[in-house]
């Protein structure tokens, strides 16, 4: 039986890169995967998903008007597909999440989300949020603050170094603007280890 899965963590973490390995692992196999990213993140290129250790997949990109189960359903009617695989999850609307849960329900088809939990404020993403009322199975993926600790917290950083907490949720970047903290270090706003 179908499942839907909830795969998230702070950010460089791993989970592009277990994303490829996944999608891989089902082309080794002889199955079908079927990956989509969001057109939003466009940061190497739209429809390109990219692990920090230098592996890409090329994937269909959807928007928050998409409707997945439609695509994946139109799909199907042209080849046998294994499993659903989304990169970026959070970036889905309630509608979506819920589209995700009928792929598996009705068309019996494994979905595998992949995405952050929260945003720089601390406060869940519209499509986390939904994803972990709905998952059947939600699996945490580790990080690590520069501390040592657990990273679970996803700090925007100014050029300065400064920890912001206030701006629009969604400001797509990299190393460049976000940086992985411990519950601890975000809230004294510590985004990198102290000089000395």
């Amino acid at each position: 039986m179908a499942s839907l899965h909830y795969k998230f963590a702070a950010m460089n973490s791993g989970k592009s890169t277990q994303l490829i390995q996944a999608h891989f692992n089902y082309c080794e196999r002889g199955m079908v995967p079927y990956a989509m990213t969001p057109a939003i993140d466009d940061r190497y290129g739209v429809g390109v998903i990219t692990a920090r250790v230098g592996l890409e997949l090329c994937a269909d990109v959807f928007t928050a008007t998409s409707d997945l189960f439609d695509i994946v359903q139109q799909r199907i009617e042209q080849q046998i597909l294994d499993v659903f695989i989304v990169d970026e999850a959070q970036f889905l609307t309630r509608t979506q999440v819920y589209q995700l849960a009928r792929i598996v329900d009705e068309l019996n088809i494994p979905v595998i989300a992949y995405g952050l939990k929260s945003d720089f404020r601390g406060e869940l993403f519209e499509g986390s949020y939904h994803l972990l009322c709905l998952a059947d199975k939600v699996e945490e993926l580790k990080s690590i603050c520069w501390c040592g600790n657990k990273a679970h917290m996803n700090a925007r950083v100014a050029d300065d170094g400064r920890v912001l907490r206030d701006g629009n949720q969604v400001e797509i970047g990299g190393h460049d603007k976000y940086v992985s903290l411990c519950r601890k270090h975000y809230l004294q706003g510590l985004a990198y280890k102290p000089a000395g």
